[in-house]
């Protein structure tokens, strides 16, 4: 993944600086490929969770065992974005795509192959390092976009990543139920496949924007956090923000279960449809972004997200019928807050420093991973010890935390500043 040296400097100079220069407007096409592969990218993810119960019985292994596929994927995928993800300010961005797509297509066939579960296992934990190929792609999206149309820009691609999320495990159950789960496998590995020619073909050269080594690289992810108090106050207030979000979606399907609603898990999965509000609406968060100021939009999610978790504490006074209807508002309420501060987030972190954005991104999701596994463990200990209203409890406090962090008096005149020569 060297950067060419044998080529003319005109072929050499990467497309995305003459856009954010010249202020030219992204090709529509290359924006939908671009948010169709985040989605195709992160999606292998989540393909396993539905088909758990048929590849255990296929692969011979213990429901204990199997439970450990998602884990690992998710693990890897953490891994991948602290370890990985750095590259690609170091090489040309549209070959560290490539190279993960072409690696990410491997994993899968050995998973779709193994006999196993110890080496499905082992495949699980490099699908997640290598679908941090999405956290390649917007990046990539951020630096071809013009300044001024960098938030509709990621914001559209961000739309494609949700909703590869949100269908994943739509399509994943389809076809193991038809298909088996193997099938699965194949298909994804075809579809990244896919994904790897395309950018070859479309995207173009990225300039390397540093020459810091592997280590050095690394390094650089505890110096950017020192040295930009934007950064600080987007991750600390993403990942409060997502404990309350994962502590709710880690407790749901327990808490339907039981008294009084007494609902499966597919009831469970059904309130995951409440993630396309979130999907749908990342493309206006973008745009409100552009026109408003990100600081302004990462304020009305947070506020937002706090509103809906607060209102799930009403929901004991209701009839069952009318609590689930509540949750469910209440789930689109909050999962568009996330949304949006995200995307807010995403916006004014890659307006700090357009030489680190692959880096800048890094300490972005790895703080919302923080707070997503803190909010999963929080929310599970807090329901067995004192149920539900304790699990809203802690969701609302950690989004009010947020919307303090966002509201506390510092950097955002700085933020604009930044965002204005960048």
């Amino acid at each position: 993944m060297s950067c060419a040296t044998d080529v003319d400097t005109s072929n050499e100079i990467s497309n995305s600086f003459h856009a954010e220069l010249k202020g030219a407007t992204v090709p529509s096409g290359l924006v939908l490929f671009l948010a169709a592969a985040a989605g195709l990218g992160v999606a292998p993810l989540y393909y396993s969770q539905p088909m758990l119960g048929v590849l255990g019985a296929g692969i011979g292994a213990t429901p204990r065992a199997v439970g450990l596929v998602p884990m690992l994927t998710q693990l890897g995928y953490a891994l991948g974005i602290l370890l990985l993800a750095p590259l690609g300010d170091r090489f040309d961005r549209r070959r560290v795509i490539v190279a993960k797509a072409a690696a990410l297509s491997a994993s899968l066939v050995l998973a779709a192959m193994a006999p196993s579960i110890g080496l499905l296992l082992i495949a699980s934990l490099f699908i997640g390092m290598t679908a941090t190929l999405a956290q390649d792609i917007v990046p990539a999206a951020a630096t071809l976009a013009p300044e001024t149309q960098r938030g509709k820009t990621i914001g559209t691609v961000m739309t494609g990543l949700l909703l590869g999320i949100l269908l994943s495990r739509v399509v994943s159950g389809f076809v193991a139920e038809h298909f088996g789960w193997r099938a699965m496998f194949v298909v994804a590995a075809l579809s990244v496949a896919a994904i790897g020619v395309a950018a070859l073909r479309m995207l173009p050269r990225f300039l390397p924007t540093t020459q810091l080594s592997y280590g050095a690289l690394l390094r650089s992810l505890h110096t950017l956090w020192q040295q930009h108090a934007t950064l600080r106050r987007a991750m600390v207030a993403q990942a409060l923000v997502s404990v309350g979000f994962s502590a709710f979606w880690s407790t749901l399907a327990v808490m339907l279960h039981g008294a009084p609603f007494h609902l499966g898990s597919a009831a469970a999965g059904a309130f995951g449809l409440a993630g396309a509000a979130g999907a749908l609406a990342a493309p206006l968060a973008g745009r409100l972004a552009d026109r408003r100021g990100p600081e302004r939009v990462a304020l009305l999610g947070a506020g937002l997200a706090a509103v809906s978790f607060a209102a799930m504490a009403f929901a004991p006074l209701l009839s069952p019928h009318a609590q689930l209807v509540l949750l469910a508002v209440c789930a689109i309420g909050f999962d568009l807050g996330a949304q949006v501060t995200l995307i807010a987030h995403q916006t004014i972190v890659y307006g700090t420093d357009a030489g680190a954005r692959s880096r800048l991104n890094a300490v972005l999701f790895v703080g919302m991973f923080i707070g997503m596994a803190l909010g999963a463990g929080a929310g599970s200990l807090l329901f067995a010890q004192w149920g539900w209203p304790a699990v809203t409890g802690l969701a609302t406090m950690t989004a009010i935390a947020a919307l303090a962090v966002r509201l506390w008096p510092g950097d955002r005149t700085q933020t604009r500043i930044r965002t204005s020569q960048n």
